[in-house]
């Protein structure tokens, strides 16, 4: 089932695209973060998806909102991809342990090796507000994360 509504976000610590540690836990108290999960860098779907937060970014990445997108990807990859496409938000690395953060969200997909679209409102006291999961090949409707984020005063 995974993690749900009024749950407190399991904490982790991940890898950027500039290989620069970044924990869940040190925006508390500080930032609203909205935590998207993503199958893989370089795809159709998540590209799009990545594309809508970045011409977006007001909505998902100012004082009161963090925006951390979270796939199996090395950092590496990750670079090349923020760096292609102008992505200036965290892009982090769940790639070892393999898809770790993304099982114990429960949005790992074990037969493919990488995270379904799963997507969690974790609030400034680390709870959860808001959820979101979808197949691998469906995007996500990001007008939901916008209004749940201003439902919270973050936009």
């Amino acid at each position: 089932m995974g993690v749900q509504i009024g749950d407190e976000a399991p904490d982790f610590e991940l890898v950027d695209q500039t290989r620069q540690p970044v924990r869940l836990s040190d925006y508390r108290g500080k930032k609203h973060v909205l935590v998207v999960f993503y199958p893989l860098t370089f795809t159709g779907v998540c590209e799009g998806e990545m594309c809508g937060i970045r011409d977006a970014i007001d909505n998902f990445r100012n004082d009161e909102v963090e925006t951390l997108a979270i796939s199996v990807d090395a950092p590496p990859t990750h670079a090349r991809w923020a760096a292609e496409q102008g992505f200036e938000f965290p892009l982090l690395s769940d790639f070892w342990p393999h898809g770790e953060v993304a099982r114990t969200y429960g949005v790992f997909n074990e037969q493919a090796g990488v995270a379904l679209r799963g997507t969690f409102l974790v609030d400034k006291d680390g709870r959860v507000v808001y959820t979101d999961r979808n197949p691998i090949p469906e995007a996500r409707d990001q007008e939901a994360w916008k209004r749940a984020l201003k439902e919270l005063g973050a936009t």
